[in-house]
């Protein structure tokens, strides 16, 4: 293992950027600690200042070069039985534990850590660094950099996204649209029932019209058997509503998602909601002296990733990490944005995603090595 790998892991780690709190602590640092080595880093700040991406490169200004890309972000610890302060790095029967330690800064530790190494090292092409912010809620920050590497001369030839794959080569991802539902009814005293619009209602037959849909698509789908779920999801994942147990709700909201295959239109799963909405709930809400309302906001909206194991970036890659089983994950990533700019991706990181979201969320070190061999095949792939 790289002997700054773990150092760097671990000071990454004491930084608390759950999505909703800033990460300009973490990525000034970041910035700094480049600059000791003689590198210069841009900071791509959202519109508020508050959080940035950063973006570095290590040898001649030209194509062709790999970027390292992870993003900065974590998600919270709020309510789960930690058995260490999931702040402070922890090592222990060959684990380093804290949250990020697998997703995904123990990618960024790497990469960091091997930026020394590609310094120093006869690059004919760059490698690139892409640190971003706010990937844990819909893969935004990443957005704002990708409109800056529009800017550059130079195109690179691929790019890296180290999310825990347990170093294997990850070709293809679903992507995911998530959407938020407002509810809007009318409320009166329940012994009034009939007067009143009940937004949980609503909310309850629509919820099972879109499991309906999910269903019917797992039926009717082709599934693909390179993913480890092999079909399109749709789900309600947070429900909410009413105010007390004798007043008709007039308001109720929830969350739904669709991870999707690549090529499976989203859109056409969402027009059938919307169409369910407008012609068999709303109408049947109302009354005669009420309304009823129900509106929809997109809240994340990322496409999938499928890598061209011919494309010649991604058969390079291949030959450094372990053989891709399996080759496509229902988890979504960075990757398909940077695919839909133009620039080949593919997924490959230390740790597991079993791991990632969970109390003592850790990164076997045995991982981290692999990381480092793997990243340093990397830089000297670019020497030649």
């Amino acid at each position: 293992m790289a002997s700054a790998t773990l150092p760097l892991l671990e000071t990454l780690i004491g930084f608390d950027t759950v999505s909703r709190n800033s990460n300009l602590g973490l990525i000034e640092w970041l910035r700094d600690h480049f600059a000791a080595l003689g590198v210069p880093a841009t900071l791509v700040t959202d519109k508020t200042g508050t959080k940035a991406n950063l973006w570095a490169t290590i040898g001649p200004e030209v194509d062709g070069g790999i970027i390292l890309s992870g993003h900065t972000d974590v998600v919270p610890v709020d309510g789960q039985a930690w058995t260490s302060d999931p702040f402070k790095a922890v090592i222990r029967d060959g684990k380093l534990y804290g949250r990020g330690a697998c997703d995904m800064k123990g990618f960024v530790a790497a990469a960091t850590a091997i930026a020394e190494t590609a310094r120093n090292a006869p690059l004919r092409r760059p490698l690139h660094f892409a640190f971003s912010y706010d990937e844990e809620v819909g893969c935004i920050g990443v957005r704002d950099l990708l409109t800056f590497l529009d800017t550059l001369p130079y195109r690179p030839a691929g790019v890296i996204v180290g999310e825990p794959t347990e170093m294997k080569i990850v070709l293809g991802h679903k992507g995911k649209r998530a959407w938020c539902c407002t509810v809007k009814g009318h409320a009166v005293h329940s012994s009034r029932a009939p007067e009143g619009v009940n937004a949980v209602e609503g909310a309850a037959r629509l919820i099972a019209e879109i499991a309906g849909i999910s269903a019917e698509v797992r039926r009717n789908d082709r599934p693909d058997a390179g993913f480890d779920v092999p079909f399109t999801t749709l789900l309600t994942t947070v429900m909410e509503g009413g105010m007390s147990t004798n007043t008709v709700p007039d308001l109720a909201r929830f969350v739904f998602e669709c991870r999707h295959l690549p090529d499976t239109d989203p859109e056409a799963i969402f027009a059938r909601i919307q169409a369910f909405t407008d012609t068999s709930i709303v109408p049947t809400l109302a009354t005669d002296r009420q309304r009823a309302e129900i509106l929809f906001e997109e809240i994340t909206n990322y496409p999938g990733l499928t890598a061209d194991p011919a494309d010649g970036f991604v058969a390079a890659m291949s030959r450094f990490a372990c053989t891709a089983v399996p080759p496509k994950v229902a988890y979504g990533t960075e990757a398909g944005l940077f695919q839909r700019a133009g620039i080949p991706a593919l997924v490959c990181g230390p740790g597991s995603i079993a791991q990632a979201h969970r109390a003592d969320e850790f990164c076997a070190l045995d991982q981290l090595a692999a990381c480092d061999t793997f990243l340093a095949q990397v830089v000297e792939s670019l020497t030649v």
